[in-house]
């Protein structure tokens, strides 16, 4: 994402002050070593167990991680009448995957004659994520997507008196907030929950995954669906926003005041 969304340097358009030019079309692919171990397991079977995937980059996109043929349990797979093109990489083939009962259709894609422009896709194989029961890089397992090398999130504390209103009546006020920042997403606050109208907040049933900070819990207010989510249990590199919330919805207003001096 980091690279390939703004304000990455292979963006379509980046829009910082650059002092260089890249020569060449405005929709870019760059594929690199992913430098780990990485497995997907379906239906009690790795299907995929490789430590020579690469990471393709590609404008617009989140990376995808293509893998040798060899690595690919390539017998639990049947070629389907599925094609698709792809004016930068070519025509796409794919495949089932099927276990006993179980299939995952389509779950599988390559370009066995890709673009000469990318010919490096050539014997390489991908697969759609959701389909699979789990990912594990190296022994870890991983949900969302894998990580994008590239991609940061830093988690800063902060004295910003910052405010969360709803016509006119306080929501949440703080001046301890923890000011997040993450690669290609806008600033965020998050607040201590002892800073926030708790008996406003409703949980809500929608969960989400971040690759990089962890599953997390929403919370609504009246006519205001899943304005506030936290991070009950977050990864190692979000620790600092355990069980902090934050906010962001059309009916509401964020008043953050400028830092202090000092």
């Amino acid at each position: 994402m980091s690279l390939t969304m703004r304000p990455g340097p292979l963006a379509g358009s980046p829009g910082d002050e650059v002092n260089f030019t890249i020569d060449g079309p405005k929709h870019r692919l760059f594929m690199h070593d992913f430098p780990r171990r990485v497995r997907a397991r379906f239906a009690g079977e790795t299907v995929l167990d490789t430590v020579r995937g690469q990471l393709l980059h590609e404008t617009g996109l989140l990376p995808v991680l293509y893998v040798p043929e060899e690595d690919v349990r390539t017998d639990l797979l049947e070629r389907t009448n599925k094609t698709t093109h792809c004016p930068f990489k070519g025509d796409a083939a794919y495949w089932t995957i099927r276990v006993g009962d179980r299939a995952a259709e389509n779950a599988v894609w390559a370009y066995p004659e890709p673009k000469p422009e990318s010919a490096w896709l050539r014997g390489r194989m991908a697969f759609y994520w959701d389909p699979m029961d789990a990912w594990y890089d190296e022994d870890e397992e991983v949900r969302g997507h894998l990580r994008d090398p590239f991609h940061r999130v830093d988690a800063r504390a902060s004295s910003r008196r910052v405010r969360v209103l709803r016509d006119g009546q306080v929501i949440a006020e703080t001046d301890r907030p923890t000011l997040v920042s993450e690669t290609g997403l806008p600033n965020r606050f998050y607040i201590p929950a002892e800073d926030v109208r708790r008996d406003l907040l409703r949980e809500s049933a929608t969960r989400t995954v971040c690759p990089y900070k962890g599953e997390a819990t929403y919370w609504s207010l009246d006519d205001a669906p899943d304005a506030a989510w936290s991070y009950e249990e977050p990864l190692t590199d979000a620790a600092k926003i355990g069980g902090l919330l934050s906010f962001d919805h059309e009916a509401l207003t964020i008043e953050a005041d400028p830092p202090r001096e000092g």
